[in-house]
């Protein structure tokens, strides 16, 4: 079964956030965008993905997630497990 979005935690002030926004953006990808200040779920996501750290960004795609990956890494996960989600 495919991802249905494409999600990017992030927090204020991220550098790495920011740098991968603007990546995205770009590529015309649609994403959500988390702010785990905001949000404790979500931090608590990241977390769990991150060894218990707040690490971001990171990126969730289905069963699919990474820690501060690239805008190249991102397209090529969404190209893998979602493919619908590409920009034409």
């Amino acid at each position: 079964m495919s991802a249905e979005e494409v999600t990017v935690y992030s927090r204020p002030g991220c550098p790495f956030c920011m740098s991968l926004r603007a990546g995205l953006q770009s590529s015309g990808l649609a994403f959500t965008e988390v702010d785990i200040w905001q949000d404790p779920e979500a931090a608590g996501v990241v977390r769990s993905i991150a060894d218990g750290n707040e690490t971001v960004p990171t990126v969730v795609i289905g069963d699919w997630s990474a820690v501060n990956p690239s805008t190249r890494d991102v397209l090529s996960a969404v190209a893998e497990h979602a493919p619908h989600l590409l920009p034409a």
